[in-house]
């Protein structure tokens, strides 16, 4: 629970569920990092967001300094058979509150062809 202090602008102060207020204030700086199970969803969902493209999954994650690097499986392109689908790997770069910073295929290939 937050509460508007007076003076303070744009700034809330935290309350704990006590009502006490804490000495700190809440502001970008005090974004709560995200664990890796949420960043891994918000990059496949960033993904399909930026690309259009159905996802398979998250095929890595990986913490950074700065956040977390997500790997996510697309089809990039419907064949048929299935089998011959045109498949592509992402790479999202998020920060610690799960920001996107960036993103870039890194690969694409066919469904069933190995490295």
């Amino acid at each position: 629970m937050t509460a508007r202090i007076r003076g303070d602008g744009d700034r809330e102060r935290w309350r704990d569920r006590g009502g006490r207020a804490e000495e700190r204030y809440i502001d970008e700086e005090d974004e709560e990092a995200v664990s890796a199970a949420e960043a891994a969803r918000e990059g496949l969902r960033q993904i399909v967001a930026l690309t259009g493209r159905d996802p398979l999954g998250i095929t890595s994650i990986q913490p950074t300094d700065d956040g977390w690097l997500i790997g996510v499986e697309v089809v990039e392109d419907h064949r048929i058979p299935a089998s011959t689908d045109l498949l592509g790997l992402y790479e999202v770069e998020l920060d610690m509150t799960g920001s996107l910073l960036g993103y870039r295929r890194t690969r694409r290939y066919q469904r069933g062809k190995g490295d």
